[in-house]
């Protein structure tokens, strides 16, 4: 039987060509991961025992050799370095590809037809995108200008996103279709009562609510291009713009959901007012403090990281993890248990995540370095705590003018984000 499209055969083809090399590429990432992963094994085996000799010099003289002190800042940055590459090359594996891996070629269907016409608009600047509105969610912008990328090709951005930020990963997300998200939220808990089969129901006393509000802020990159490359009929365009994308946004993201002051920017969950964990009240994340300003304590320093796990109630720890930058991982790296057991561990595995007393760390370059008085390291349950808002739709307006001879591509995306639950974070502050 003859095909029913001409060009299916060849396309199907071109797919599983395409299939084989991304498996032979992964195939040499794996390798890749699994050699840089042995030396950061072995790399951390080596830092256990130099640290070893710097505590023991520690107990007998008061102060550290300086030669050892210098070997372990050295594996310390080795370590860091490995971990970079670790980092870069599991994102890479996990990224999903786009236009890759479909075995049914649905011709004429809305999904394939916006996808040609977005494909379309960014070659060309042609577009057929108005005669499918109809079929699909309004995909032109209206007054605006511009057009908004295709479901599939949107879905796929913001799962990279995902992978890429570490606060993306661990926090609750909603999507919106309107400017603003607002949530009622109990402060307090609902009263209740155990009662036989035929006992009164007295009424109860409601919960505290709080209005909590998300206003979604405007995200904006100009990602460029050359015309030889949007000429290239081999160069998949929703690939090329999902990683510019990814690398526009990620740190921007970031930077709001740990800092931001809230002003044309999400609230950062380190720009809410902050408490000791003693008096902690609604409204304030409490912290705990180690004991010494901008450092940790002399003595039973790592007291200091049980008593933060421990200041969250416990419906929280069980989907708690660590929030700190790598700087800050350096230096937990020295700390043992009272057991001598080393608090901070690798990954068990190339996928896997450090921990530490068995929660994973989500690093974050944006948190603050070990100083007096900061908060560089936090602790809870961000998928209760943290909330970001994503606004549905990514839009795009094609700027052949303003930076000839490369084309500009005007990319917008509307989010927010706050804290959501302020029983489910806490913060280890460096202060006596």
């Amino acid at each position: 039987m003859a095909n029913k499209h001409p060009g299916q055969a060849n396309i199907k083809t071109k797919i599983g060509k395409q299939k084989l090399e991304t498996k032979i590429m992964a195939n040499k990432n794996d390798s890749d991961i699994n050699i840089i992963f042995d030396d950061f094994m072995h790399a951390f085996e080596e830092f256990k025992h130099s640290n070893d000799d710097r505590l023991a010099a520690l107990e007998k003289h008061s102060a550290a050799d300086p030669l050892v002190e210098q070997k372990l800042n050295k594996i310390n940055a080795h370590l860091d370095s490995q971990q970079t590459k670790i980092d870069r090359l599991n994102h890479k594996a996990k990224r999903p590809a786009l236009g890759v891996g479909n075995d049914k070629l649905e011709f004429g269907g809305v999904d394939n037809e916006a996808k040609a016409a977005f494909n379309a608009y960014m070659r060309t600047g042609m577009s057929q995108i108005e005669s499918i509105e109809g079929k699909a969610y309004s995909l032109a912008t209206g007054n605006d200008g511009g057009y908004f990328v295709p479901d599939q090709v949107e879905s796929q951005i913001l799962a990279n996103l995902k992978l890429a930020s570490p606060i993306r990963e661990i926090a609750g997300i909603q999507q919106v279709t309107s400017s603003v998200y607002k949530k009622p939220f109990a402060i307090s808990d609902f009263a209740s009562g155990w009662v036989g089969d035929a006992d009164a129901r007295p009424q109860t006393n409601g919960a505290d609510l709080e209005e909590l509000v998300y206003p979604t802020m405007e995200l904006y990159a100009m990602p460029a291009a050359s015309a030889s490359l949007l000429e290239d009929s081999a160069v998949n365009l929703e690939q090329w713009m999902a990683a510019e994308i990814e690398a526009a946004f990620v740190d921007q993201e970031t930077e709001a959901f740990v800092n931001g002051d809230g002003v044309n920017k999400p609230t950062g969950f380190l720009n809410v007012p902050t408490i000791d964990e003693a008096i902690w009240a609604w409204g304030s994340l409490g912290y705990v403090s180690t004991g010494a300003d901008g450092d940790f304590a002399a003595s039973d320093a790592s007291d200091c990281l049980l008593d933060l796990i421990y200041s969250l109630k416990a419906r929280y720890r069980t989907n708690s993890h660590w929030v700190m930058n790598r700087k800050t991982q350096a230096q937990i790296r020295k700390l043992k248990d009272a057991d001598g057991n080393y608090m901070w561990r690798p990954a068990e595995n190339v996928g896997g995540k450090a921990s530490i007393l068995n929660y994973n760390i989500a690093e974050a370059e944006q948190m603050p370095d070990i100083a007096i008085g900061n908060t560089p390291i936090a602790f809870g349950d961000f998928g209760r705590g943290y909330l970001i808002v994503d606004r549905r739709g990514i839009s795009i307006l094609r700027d052949p003018y303003s930076a000839k001879p490369y084309l500009l591509f005007y990319t917008t995306k509307r989010v927010g984000g706050g804290v959501h639950d302020f029983n489910a974070i806490k913060l280890l502050k460096f202060a006596a």
